[in-house]
């Protein structure tokens, strides 16, 4: 059984940062991509970032890029998000996720794995 469990969230200021982390267990990551998804009230589900296991290679969704970081820890099987300069639109439960293979990252049905989410609020 794969667990996902983010930690991190929380409230601050726009201007400010926050790093999220996703601790993987339950199997070998070695073959998966890793996501980063958020979600804001009544909207749906949006790709954030991704990078496959090895960390090689990444993605990121414009609204995002040059603000946001994804790294990981192979020895702690953890994934991080830091993210810098944040914006009252990026207020959402940001969720960690994991699939098998690089290609569809984008697309958050494609992913088998979930966290249960944390809370990022950014006050203006």
């Amino acid at each position: 059984q794969v667990q996902l469990v983010e930690s991190g969230g929380g409230l601050v200021q726009a201007g400010g940062s926050l790093r999220l982390s996703c601790a993987a267990s339950g199997r070998t990551f070695s073959t998966y991509a890793m996501g980063w998804f958020r979600q804001a009230p009544g909207k749906e589900r949006e790709f954030v970032t991704a990078h496959n296991w090895s960390g090689e290679i990444t993605d990121y969704a414009d609204s995002v890029k040059g603000r946001f970081t994804i790294s990981r820890d192979k020895d702690k099987n953890t994934v991080y998000l830091q993210m810098n300069s944040l914006k009252p639109e990026d207020t959402a439960v940001y969720y960690c996720a994991a699939k098998v293979g690089w290609s569809l990252r984008r697309y958050s049905h494609r992913y088998e794995y979930w966290g249960q989410g944390t809370q990022v609020t950014v006050s203006s």
